[in-house]
């Protein structure tokens, strides 16, 4: 509704508009729109809500990759349950429920 058409050319298919893709093909084509922004003007951090929970093995890798060569300029903080996603973290930061209405977090700095 906003007058802006995406149009999206995924891997071994023709362009089409991105209403007509995939779950998967829409979550990587706003990935890689919302990325290349900021490749363009990139800020000092960007916050991803389970941005990696519609994709699949492969695609958790290439963007944890892209997001590693990318955190040179801008800090990343991910929220995710998924486990390879949290492989590829330089800090980890866990919310418990230590007892019912009290959350606590915990971190772990995991070395190279």
């Amino acid at each position: 509704e906003s007058g802006i058409e995406l149009r999206v050319k995924p891997p071994g298919k023709h362009t089409q508009s991105a209403l007509l893709l995939s779950g998967g093909e829409k979550a990587l084509a706003a990935i890689a729109l919302l990325l290349a922004l900021f490749r363009i003007r990139p800020a000092p951090f960007c916050l991803l809500d389970e941005i990696d929970a519609p994709l699949d093995d492969a695609n958790v890798e290439r963007l944890c990759r892209l997001l590693r060569d990318m955190s040179g300029e801008t800090q990343f903080l991910v929220i995710t349950h998924n486990r390879r996603t949290m492989a590829h973290a330089d800090v980890i930061y866990g919310v418990t429920m230590a007892e019912p209405g009290v959350s606590r977090t915990v971190s772990v700095r995991l070395e190279e």
